[in-house]
């Protein structure tokens, strides 16, 4: 299992990892100029290199975790060393800025991996990062349960499995299991999986927390049967996978004929307690068969051995049946007599997490303050973490596969953080559209964690989370801006599956787009479609129209007509040109806008006010679309469907432009059950329904009720709205003009992370780079040609627990809105 290169590191190392509990001597940091760190670079020698310019203050605290991993990755043969870079010399690693927020990791001349700053964000990090670059072949990353089963097969009957869950790449658990993997790695096939899937799927309840499971396939023979499993239930630290190894390592069952007193085995050495079960000649078989049973019920936990009574020089009382010895030195063993299994194990059980229980105790004593979940996305997304979510039907993209897959196929792209709740309740919808186009559509569905491949998605410029982008082929990647949910989403998707403004050739094309012909499977996603006519001389306006159509692709569909006779369509709909045509389909009419010195933003306003209902029925979901419109939203508040008298009242006095200066809709309280406790805030106590209200939301809060006395007549209604304009009515209510915060305070991960950034200044984050077509070749070489060449190595999937994340969270701010 372990490249031939690397095992000089292991001579004599069987017990290297306690080297860290020693204390540690004060150690420098070696700083070169990189002509000399080049010349000093030894063949199979690991060596982790930092070039940066000289008396750069954004490096300082990086610095600062460097040096400290200078002493525990000498400890495992790898060399660290800062690089200056001077004018003097030249060298690939000292130009692009971009470049001087890297770590190098060399092997001789070689270099194995490059490591941005932002991943190695502490010395754990460090350690952790290339500790795992270095032992990609005795540490294999899985991201399914069908990648651990592969392995077991191909293990059994050869070799044990050391599988481990860390929450993220680069924290202190991953350090440990890695300088485990450093010692045990030419013994056991150590697995690596940051999936909490592959956690749950192997029936672990507790998915909080990093797990270590002790897979036992060498001794099975059948390739049908399972590998045994021993899970690890002390934290994830390199002395406990130290010890638990050592106890994988004993035997399972040892028999003894002397003084209890006088037993020692490696599980008292490792801290552990020892359990005997008394036997003799006459039940042998049965006891043996006992204690192999708690033998496996207690391995880690605690050594088993069976005691032959009858060869003992030493009287045990003849009562007892159990013998329980404590890894505490001068401590009596105790004679018990236990009837049942389970009491031994609770015996043990409690002996060894008394003194865990006890530390947890002293910390709620000192943090007595209980936290609230004030976010209501984070409590669903934590209350659902354990439904299975079909994943398979996505395809998981990595940096070595992004550009690859989005070339060779039209693709949707969900760029989101495993860690971010928003990330993980929109992950839901995402994976619900692809359930709805299973088998229907040639859009092929992926997604990237950002969480781990946080390089792709700076590439592709992503800032927040999450985020959707369309990738086709010969065409520029469109963003997703819509409602963060399954029918808008699974909109935007089927409209792309036509590239817009379509280019209509043809007056006879043209009346079969306007009247939904064309694109009749699509008129459940889009009820207007949109038609550009123009001359063929009207170049720019053209332009102009082209440029607001891509920008609308996914929302509505549009199309561009400019041939000759073009005036044909412009008599028929009486217009001149340039122009819109906006044919609405579920009113079977069809409608005309100029569009004289018309430039594409105006185009796209155009459209947007166009694809507004009169009115329309307010949603959660639409609220915000109609809130922009910074008018007073007239509301009528309906217990059901709207009556079609008030109806035809409200449609009358728009088509008067009676009601321009105001967003009048209407909210069904049985579609939208929050409308009723909207109603509370502004009533006390509620009215009968139907009920009218104007509502002053962006200038005053002021809120006004339609007299109940009077019924909804155009004349009322009219009346009502001139008194309001005059100044005449009183209002009910004010909204208050609070701002919407958290209940709680945002937490400062910054300090929690690293208490070194007060006294440092904070690093230079790297800018976001440009957005560039992913079909252009975007590698660049990063080895200096005179002494290093490029080795491919296996690819790796890493979630980066990234210092950078945390930055942008921090750095969000609040829409503030008023009270509806």
């Amino acid at each position: 299992m372990m490249s031939s290169s690397f095992s000089i590191f292991r001579v004599g190392f069987s017990f290297v990892m306690m080297c860290i509990f020693n204390k540690s001597t004060v150690v420098t940091l070696p700083e070169l100029s990189p002509q000399k760190y080049f010349s000093t670079l030894q063949s199979g020698k690991a060596s982790l290199a930092y070039f940066c310019q000289a008396d750069s203050p954004g490096t300082s605290v990086f610095l600062e975790e460097l040096k400290e991993a200078v002493k525990p990755l000498q400890d495992y043969g790898i060399s660290v060393t800062k690089v200056n870079c001077v004018k003097e010399e030249t060298s690939r690693y000292c130009g692009k800025e971009k470049d001087l927020m890297k770590a190098y990791l060399f092997r001789g001349n070689i270099l194995l991996r490059e490591f941005p700053t932002d991943s190695l964000f502490d010395v754990n990090a460090i350690v952790a990062h290339v500790l795992f670059a270095l032992l990609f072949n005795e540490v294999k990353y899985i991201t399914t349960l069908e990648d651990l089963q592969n392995i077991e097969n191909a293990l059994k009957g050869k070799a044990n499995i050391a599988f481990a869950y860390v929450r993220a790449i680069g924290t202190s658990e991953h350090r440990a299991v890695m300088e485990a993997a450093f010692v045990y790695g030419t013994t056991y096939q150590f697995v690596l999986t940051t999936e909490i899937a592959v956690l749950e799927s192997i029936g672990t309840e507790d998915i909080e927390y990093a797990h270590l499971y002790f897979l036992h396939c060498k001794p099975v023979l059948d390739f049908i049967q399972q590998c045994r499993r021993t899970l690890m239930e002390q934290p994830l630290t390199t002395l406990n996978i130290h010890r638990f190894i050592k106890t994988m390592e004993a035997p399972l069952l040892t028999e003894v004929a002397k003084d209890p007193q006088q037993v020692s085995t490696i599980h008292l050495q490792l801290g552990l307690p020892l359990v005997f079960i008394v036997s003799q000649q006459v039940t042998y078989e049965a006891d043996r068969r006992t204690a192999e049973w708690v033998a496996w019920r207690l391995l880690g936990k605690a050594g088993v051995l069976l005691l032959l009574r009858d060869s003992l020089e030493v009287n045990i009382p003849q009562h007892a049946n159990v013998v329980f010895k404590r890894a505490e030195e001068g401590m009596p063993v105790e004679y018990l007599v236990l009837d049942d299994i389970d009491l031994i194990i609770s015996r043990v059980e409690s002996n060894v997490h008394t003194q865990e229980i006890q530390e947890d105790e002293d910390d709620d004593m000192e943090d007595p303050d209980m936290e609230t979940e004030d976010d209501e996305v984070a409590e669903t997304v934590y209350r659902d973490r354990k439904r299975q979510l079909p994943l398979e039907l996505t395809v998981e993209l990595t940096e070595e596969t992004f550009n690859t897959t989005v070339m060779a196929s039209d693709s949707i792209v969900l760029f989101y953080a495993g860690w971010e709740a928003v990330s993980m309740a929109f992950l839901q919808s995402y994976l619900d559209v692809a359930v709805k186009l299973k088998g229907t559509s040639n859009m092929l569905l992926s997604r990237v964690n950002c969480g781990d491949w946080s390089d792709v998605c700076t590439k592709q410029n992503v800032t927040e989370f999450p985020f959707v982008k369309m990738y086709k082929k010969g065409e520029n990647p469109v963003s997703y801006a819509g409602m963060l949910g399954t029918e808008d989403l699974l909109k935007f998707i089927q409209l792309n599956r036509i590239s817009c403004p379509v280019n209509i050739t043809s007056v006879q094309e043209a009346e079969e787009y306007l009247s939904g012909k064309l694109f009749e499977d699509l008129l459940s996603y889009s009820s207007v479609s949109v038609l550009g006519i123009f001359s063929p001389t009207m170049t720019r306006a053209i332009e102009d129209f082209t440029e607001a159509g891509n920008y609308l692709r996914g929302y509505v569909i549009t199309g561009v007509y400019s041939e000759e006779d073009v005036l044909i369509l412009s008599n028929k709909y009486t217009t001149t040109i340039p122009a819109l045509l906006l044919a609405r389909h579920k009113e079977g009419k069809i409608e005309s806008i100029p569009l004289a010195n018309t430039q594409a933003q105006d185009i796209v306003q155009i459209i947007t006010n166009a694809l507004l209902e009169t009115f329309p029925e307010i949603t959660v979901e639409n609220l915000p679309t109609y809130l922009r419109l910074q008018k007073p939203l007239l509301i009528l508040f309906s217990d059901g469907s709207i009556n079609h008298k008030y109806e035809e009242v409200i449609l009358t006095l728009i088509k008067q432009k009676h009601l321009d200066s105001l967003t009048p809709c209407w909210l069904n309280l049985k579609n939208t059950p929050v409308g009723r406790g909207i109603l509370q805030a502004y009533f006390d106590p509620l009215p009968p329904l139907p009920l009218l209200v104007l509502v002053n939301l962006h200038s005053g809060g002021q809120v006004f009720a339609f007299p109940s006395d009077q019924s909804i007549t155009e004349q009322n209604l009219l009346l009502w709205l001139q008194k309001l304009e005059a100044g005449l009515e009183s209002y009910i209510r004010i909204l208050p003009a609070e701002e919407w915060k958290p209940p709680l305070p945002a937490y400062d991960f910054l300090s929690m992370m690293d208490d070194a950034t007060s006294q440092h200044p904070i690093r230079k984050a790297p800018k976001c780079m440009k957005e560039t077509d992913v079909q252009e070749n975007d590698k660049e070489q990063h080895e200096d040609k005179s002494t290093v060449r490029k080795e491919p190595v296996e690819t790796l999937r890493i979630k980066h627990w990234s210092r950078s994340n945390w930055f942008k969270e921090a750095e969000k701010s609040f829409r503030h809105e008023k009270e509806l």
